[in-house]
């Protein structure tokens, strides 16, 4: 009898296990599309206006859109893992690190990257460092953000509705 319990009871567990896993940062899983009447833009400068998040288990999966004020847009994926490791990719001939960790129980995820870009005055390096949280009340993905470059830091906070 107890070898007919014992692997009912594990299958249960297991599933119960996995279902609480899953469940973590599911409010970030989604498309999202900038509320622009909500978000205050800078002037002439690229913003993300889209983001199509997929967080499971420690991997964070990310479509971003980047737009610039003539609505030109500029997508590119992005592939995270949770545990705070380096990774690299080249975004339109520039290359980019960045490093993605879970922070406190809220759900709230740090990114931050850095992105090497040739400006006017030569090479330059882009460092964000964005804080990602869905807020419960307002149903809406708030991003945080600070971007350093040789021309100054730029601090923000976006504000995202759920598409999908």
């Amino acid at each position: 009898m107890k070898t007919k319990s014992t692997p009912g009871f594990l299958f249960i567990l297991f599933f119960i296990s996995s279902f609480s896993v899953n469940a973590q940062n599911t409010d970030l899983t989604g498309e999202w599309k900038l509320n622009r009447e909500k978000t205050i833009l800078a002037d002439n400068q690229l913003f993300l206006s889209k983001i199509t998040i997929k967080v499971k288990g420690d991997s964070l999966l990310t479509t971003r859109v980047y737009e610039n004020g003539n609505g030109e847009e500029y997508p590119f994926d992005e592939n995270l893992t949770l545990d705070g490791k380096d990774c690299k990719i080249v975004i339109y001939e520039m290359p980019r690190t960045s490093k993605a960790s879970k922070v406190n129980e809220d759900g709230s995820i740090v990114i931050e990257s850095k992105t090497t870009f040739t400006g006017n005055n030569g090479e330059d390096n882009l460092l964000a460092k964005e804080t990602w949280k869905f807020d419960k009340d307002t149903k809406m993905l708030v991003i945080d953000f600070t971007n350093k470059m040789s021309a100054g830091e730029f601090t923000g906070k976006n504000y995202y509705n759920k598409v999908k």
